[in-house]
């Protein structure tokens, strides 16, 4: 079983060498990693430079076209048999392919994904990030469980394995940006994939560092949440309006201050039980009542982000031509 990790960068060299040193360091090394630089002006080929030899590395460079059109860059040219998709702000732990090789051999997957977890080193504000991306008090506990409220695992780009037979039948990414590994995996699963989470092959992913980053990020994924309803109308769901709904009613509460004080002290109250809930599951799981605290931050940074961005796509598709599609390749993701 040959594993080829491939890798998009854009303008990120430390965090690569990040990655790359935590790819030396594992247990079962990967048996190629293919660094596909998309069009950075800040190069890391120094820094793939300096793991010639301690890793069976190499190097690309082309145009900027966006991530998901960098990993079929890489596809095209990877040799494995199982192409495994990180992305450039991850952490590997030790384990990772020794721990996903087990589990294939014994239970055979088209597809698989991972969770993604804190490390001990990451900063406060970064833990309280990686608590609101998987707590199931926001939407993102959903990524990392098993099912996807009764539906079909779909595994995200962040760390993700295909079988070579994968692409080789439905080929690589259609959209660049804006979604791209939603899409992906709705189209592995359509033609009769087997996919799954292996929960023991999890990684820690850096995200952003600040809350202002964070924020423009999750607008970005709630926009590419509508934008996978122009490919595949069927696949926005109701929980997926749950950050909206949640940004509204925020919105709406200094309304009801004015129409009807009950209503007022309820929302109030609502909503302090509800940071409660985070700040106590953040802190417990954090072991850090300051990570607590800064995960309330985080869940509502989350859910506004996430809903102002799915709101503003929502009125765009609501008026554009039915037939449009957006493949992200024209449009800017936040750094």
């Amino acid at each position: 079983m040959l594993f080829s990790v491939i890798v998009p960068i854009y303008n990120r060299p430390d965090e690569l060498r990040e990655l790359l040193d935590s790819l030396v360091q594992q247990t079962r090394l990967p048996d190629e990693v293919l660094v596909v630089e998309d069009g950075s002006t800040n190069r890391s080929d120094g820094v793939v430079a300096q793991f010639e030899g301690r890793l069976p590395v190499r190097y690309f460079y082309k145009p900027n076209s966006g991530q998901g059109f960098a990993r079929n860059y890489g596809f095209e040219r990877a040799t494995g048999d199982y192409f495994v998709i990180f992305d450039s702000d991850a952490v590997i732990p030790p384990h990772y392919f020794e721990t996903v090789e087990a589990y294939l051999q014994n239970d055979p997957l088209d597809a698989y994904g991972g969770p993604d977890a804190a490390h001990p080193d990451f900063t406060d504000v970064q833990k309280a990030i990686s608590y609101s991306m998987t707590s199931p008090f926001t939407t993102g506990g959903i990524r990392g469980s098993k099912k996807n409220l009764g539906g079909t695992f779909h595994p995200r780009s962040f760390n993700m394995g295909l079988s070579r037979r994968v692409w080789e039948k439905i080929g690589g990414y259609k959209i660049s940006r804006m979604g791209e590994d939603i899409e992906f995996a709705i189209r592995i699963i359509h033609n009769g994939f087997r996919t799954g989470l292996i929960p023991d092959a999890f990684i820690y992913h850096k995200r952003r560092t600040s809350f202002r980053q964070f924020f423009r990020q999750l607008q970005f994924f709630g926009r590419s949440r509508i934008n996978i309803s122009r490919f595949y109308p069927d696949e926005l769901k109701l929980v997926h309006t749950f950050p909206a709904l949640f940004t509204l009613f925020l919105a709406s509460v200094p309304v009801w201050a004015l129409v009807s004080p009950v209503l007022f002290v309820c929302a109030i109250a609502f909503l302090v039980v509800y940071s409660v809930l985070i700040g106590i599951d953040g802190a417990r799981q954090a072991g850090s009542l300051n990570v607590g605290l800064l995960s309330v931050v985080a869940a509502f940074v989350q859910l506004t982000g996430y809903g102002i961005g799915f709101i503003q796509e929502g009125w765009k598709r609501w008026r554009e031509p039915k037939d449009f599609r957006e493949t992200g390749v024209d449009v800017e993701y936040p750094s």
